[in-house]
């Protein structure tokens, strides 16, 4: 049963809000107006469904009634199937909708994609994921600043930091978290064989200060000259910063920029945003000792998904998802396995008890 007077409460705020964003001292106000609009936007989608589902059920029982009356029964009793799905389904939506949203999904998002088993190939790999991910991103407008990278000698990555800014960045990069594989004949390959290479992807959504208090002296930083290929000029200055987290081991380390300055803070967001993970899964850990949901376990030894090249296939083996379009995927197409993974993890919340304000 979906909770109406959460939904007409929710429906009343939106009202409300809307008047609001039209006085005079909140438009003269740009905090409140900004902090405003995103409460009225969060309400938008779900108060549409709402009106149109009470619209639906409006029009629904009105038929019913009409199925008494000899002279109406004809002209409704096609409809009332329709009205009784579409009535279904926006159920399932509202259902969907009210979910508790995870705080994280309107952060930016720290990106980590680091080579594994497979050598050189899996650096290449790495490198083709991070294009991967550039490309979706490009179509939405997001901003990818890299933060920290180590490139391999056949021109792949062994890691790369980037930072991801823009709209939902972590609701949509979340479920990417795990061991990636890919199955190809590489091209140094000279008899044809098909080898199997695998690279590791993090996602963690950036930490403010104010979630992630680290204090000066739990922290020790190391100043080096900075490593690379090809004896660039970054490789001139003492500029690598490495930093150590004291009390939970953590090491992070950024060369990219030839300034100590940019490199300390880029290093910094690295080090928050890990040290938010980990208190986020220490924290999902006392509420709930089963941590490997179908969806978004964020277990990084476990493999998620294939991408098979001779059969241009990629499958994302927690739904059981096989797509043959990986030509397209690697080019950014990743539509349809991002809405896949986050109905699935809908679908796995909805069946959890949820307590109806």
């Amino acid at each position: 049963m979906l909770p109406i007077a959460k939904l007409d409460s929710l429906r009343s705020r939106f009202r409300e809000l809307e008047e609001l964003l039209c006085q005079p001292d909140v438009l003269t106000d740009s905090k409140r107006y900004t902090l405003l609009s995103r409460e009225r936007g969060e309400l938008d989608e779900i108060v549409r469904a709402y009106a149109e589902y009470t619209d639906t059920d409006k029009r629904l029982a009105e038929d019913k009634i009409a199925m008494g009356d000899p002279e109406l029964r004809d002209l409704v009793v096609d409809e009332i199937p329709e009205l009784e799905r579409k009535k279904a389904e926006l159920e399932t939506k509202l259902e969907t909708l009210l979910l508790p949203s995870d705080p994280s999904d309107q952060r930016n998002t720290i990106l980590e994609i680091r080579s594994g088993t497979g050598g050189e190939e899996a650096a290449l790999f790495a490198a083709d994921l991070f294009r991967m991910y550039g490309r979706y991103g490009e179509k939405r407008g997001w901003r990818i600043e890299i933060l920290s990278t180590s490139e391999a000698q056949a021109g792949g990555l062994k890691e790369l930091v980037a930072l991801v800014s823009g709209d939902r960045i972590y609701s949509q990069l979340r479920f990417e978290g795990g061991v990636h594989r890919v199955q190809r004949v590489p091209a140094t390959e000279t008899q044809g064989r098909i080898h199997t290479s695998t690279a590791t992807v993090a996602v963690l959504p950036e930490a403010d200060e104010v979630d992630v208090f680290i204090d000066e002296k739990d922290i020790e930083i190391n100043i080096a000259a900075s490593g690379g290929p090809g004896g660039q000029g970054v490789n001139t200055t003492n500029s690598a910063v490495q930093i150590q987290h004291k009390p939970s081991g953590l090491i992070v380390k950024c060369q990219d920029e030839r300034s100590q300055l940019k490199n300390k803070a880029k290093a910094m967001k690295i080090l928050r945003a890990r040290l938010l993970e980990r208190a986020q899964d220490a924290q999902a850990a006392s509420v709930s000792a089963n941590r490997n949901a179908m969806v978004g376990s964020g277990d990084r030894s476990e493999k998620i998904r294939t991408y098979n090249y001779q059969q241009n296939r990629v499958t994302d083996h927690r739904i059981g998802l096989t797509l043959h379009k990986l030509d397209a995927v690697m080019n950014g197409d990743l539509d349809e396995l991002f809405t896949a993974l986050r109905t699935s993890f809908q679908a796995e919340n909805l069946k959890r008890p949820r307590d109806d304000d």
